[in-house]
């Protein structure tokens, strides 16, 4: 088996500002936890994008998949050191939908009804997932199984659980939190944890 892909941060320190370290895994979600039905599961990539399409589990589950080693950031301010995730790149399901020149944004949709938004530029990143397993073992419902984003660089409420799907946007477009005073990008070392309630705006196409 090969080394994990290792995205801790080695420019910068490694505890953003006002963090504590902890090796417990805090849950935090908002409304209540889904149990997903796997025969009935699927996967979305629409919007702006050349092949929009929809995977069941069984072919999720067929996709190339890889290990990310990774710290992660709450906005509650609590950092998990030395996670590994496994899961299926999100680079590699956006070059199967071809991605236009017009996309800027995403909006990840989630179980019940969540969203959250991303600037494309961090959701391009490598060494981001959507993770089935977390330390070899399945994610727990409570903390996003079967499936969840990870993006390690930003707070952890942008790495949404029970992820069905994404949207790419020519523009931005809140997501729950964001809509309810959180900031728009959620960089853990400037601090990016609160801004204006960003109410909801009139745009086109499906939400989910």
């Amino acid at each position: 088996m090969s080394e994990p892909l290792d995205v801790r941060p080695r420019d910068r320190a490694r505890l953003p500002p006002g963090h504590y370290e902890t090796v417990k895994w805090p849950v935090l979600h908002y409304s209540h936890v889904p149990q997903a039905d796997l025969s009935r599961w699927t996967f979305r990539v629409f919007g702006e994008v050349e092949r929009p399409y929809e995977i069941s589990w069984a072919e999720f589950g067929a996709l190339p998949r890889r290990d990310v080693l990774c710290d992660i950031h709450c906005v509650t301010k609590w950092s998990r050191y030395d996670n590994v995730f496994s899961g299926v790149p999100v680079l590699g399901l956006l070059e199967q939908a071809g991605v236009r020149p017009s996309a800027t944004h995403a909006l990840v949709h989630a179980d019940p009804d969540y969203t959250t938004n991303l600037p494309l530029a961090d959701l391009l990143r490598d060494g981001n997932l959507i993770a089935t397993h977390h330390d070899g073992e399945p994610l727990l419902a409570e903390h996003g199984g079967p499936a969840r984003l990870v993006v390690p660089h930003l707070y952890f409420w942008k790495s949404a659980k029970w992820v069905r799907g994404i949207e790419l946007l020519e523009g931005d477009y809140p997501g729950f939190w964001e809509q309810n005073g959180y900031h728009k990008r959620g960089d853990p070392w400037a601090e990016e944890r609160y801004g204006r309630p960003d109410p909801v705006r009139m745009r086109r196409g499906p939400r989910k």
